[in-house]
């Protein structure tokens, strides 16, 4: 499903998407990730600070929202860091910079997840979310 969206209305996206489980967030640079991660934790009631989590590599939010930035170092920073197994827990798990990788591994444990692919156009965002 595609949905284009202005900025202002990232909320369209976010009640979209499942209150729990595993949600892929791809997108380049700039495109709205970490702006999505927020507008999904307003919508959740959380009031905290929501930033990107880029050298950290993940951030918890109350113990229900988990949000991961995988940029630096792509699946090899949750493997590494023994985060890979915080996707097992009930949750919802937001992950920053998903790739094929990490879409691969999550296949092989029969992790169900959620896929949004943000494209930049012009003043607007374009969400496709795909379930896999």
């Amino acid at each position: 499903m595609k949905i284009t969206a202005k900025l202002d209305e990232i909320y369209k996206i976010a009640e979209l998407l499942p209150r729990q489980g595993i949600v892929i967030l791809q997108g380049n640079l700039a495109s709205g990730k970490t702006t999505l991660v927020k507008e999904i934790a307003r919508l959740h009631g959380l009031t905290q600070e929501i930033t990107s989590p880029t050298f950290s590599v993940m951030q918890s939010y109350e113990d229900r929202i988990f949000h991961y930035d995988i940029y630096q170092n792509g699946i090899d920073a949750l493997l590494t860091n023994g985060l890979f197994e915080n996707l097992l827990q009930d949750g919802l798990h937001l992950v920053e910079w998903g790739d094929e990788r990490l879409e691969n591994l999550l296949k092989k444990y029969e992790l169900k997840y959620i896929k949004v692919i943000i494209k930049t156009i012009e003043n607007t965002r374009e969400y496709e979310v795909v379930c896999a």
